[in-house]
């Protein structure tokens, strides 16, 4: 989890996944594009053509509601479609 970097100022977690190919960063894509439709979440994604940037904010998107469990949750299985 040390990879995510947690923000405030709206809450969220942020974390920058860097490839050696755009083969790699496609196949990623692909990877996170179903688990995430799987998982009916969805992040700010950006990527260019060996990077790609998540932005995560809480599950609840209420005003000020905080990063829980579940959110970690999420970004550890985000960690888990590298292999």
């Amino acid at each position: 989890m040390n990879k995510w970097q947690k923000r405030n100022r709206p809450f969220r977690l942020e974390r920058r996944f860097e490839f050696e190919t755009y083969n790699e960063t496609r196949e990623f894509l692909e990877r996170l594009g179903d688990y995430t439709e799987a998982a009916k979440r969805f992040p700010d994604i950006s990527f260019g053509r060996t990077y790609v940037n998540i932005t995560l904010r809480p599950e609840d998107d209420d005003e000020g509601v905080e990063l829980n469990e579940a959110d970690y949750q999420f970004a550890a299985e985000i960690d888990g479609l590298l292999s």
